[in-house]
């Protein structure tokens, strides 16, 4: 269920993968502006918010695969990257919904997933548990919503373009919506064997 990790971590900060993380992160802020612009009276800048995304899926990658191949795996890494994908999920989520290209009944099942998760991870800590890693699952769901909300953005015009980015942005948002449950519901099962070994071993 989860993705073993058999190179050696490492507690250093400045990091290849952890800057691109970083980088990352610092452009959560910078794609939701772009992407709420015409909301504030500002001109549309789309195709800027595409560019960011697009950096992020290239930097998300990289970060991952320059880890392993480095052995630049660390704690901070473990931790900044999946922030960084959670947090570019919300960010797309807030600011499609508030351009109402994304329907609300599909924001509230990721965000319910989401607090889903949240739950878990409170229920591990106080049985000395660190927040579940990454699996595969998860890793797949993450890409196909990174997929679909380009998909989905590009679909707000017109012409044979959008109709076509349409078609796919829906297909990948619906993949990923699932696989997202489907990890999360694997997550559960996973915090449920760890509570469970802890009672027994009481």
């Amino acid at each position: 269920m989860e993705v073993q990790e058999t190179r050696v971590q490492t507690d250093r900060v400045l990091t290849i993968p952890n800057i691109l993380s970083m980088a990352r992160l610092v452009g959560v802020p910078l794609f939701l502006w772009l992407i709420l612009r015409p909301e504030f009276g500002g001109p549309k800048s789309d195709g800027w918010a595409l560019l960011v995304l697009a950096l992020s899926g290239i930097s998300d990658y990289l970060d991952g695969k320059l880890a392993r191949r480095w052995n630049q795996i660390s704690s901070l890494g473990r931790l900044l990257d999946p922030a960084a994908d959670r947090l570019y999920i919300l960010s797309t989520l807030v600011g499609l919904t508030w351009r109402e290209i994304l329907p609300i009944w599909l924001t509230a099942a990721l965000l319910l997933r989401e607090l889903m998760l949240l739950v878990m991870v409170g229920i591990l800590r106080r049985h000395g548990y660190p927040p579940p890693q990454v699996n595969f699952l998860g890793k797949a769901a993450t890409f196909n919503l990174m997929y679909a909300f380009p998909l989905l953005l590009l679909s707000d015009g017109t012409g044979w373009i959008s109709s076509l980015a349409a078609i796919f942005g829906w297909a990948f948002a619906g993949w990923g919506t699932t696989l997202y449950w489907w990890a999360g519901v694997l997550y559960v099962v996973q915090v449920r064997r760890l509570v469970r070994a802890d009672a027994k071993a009481d």
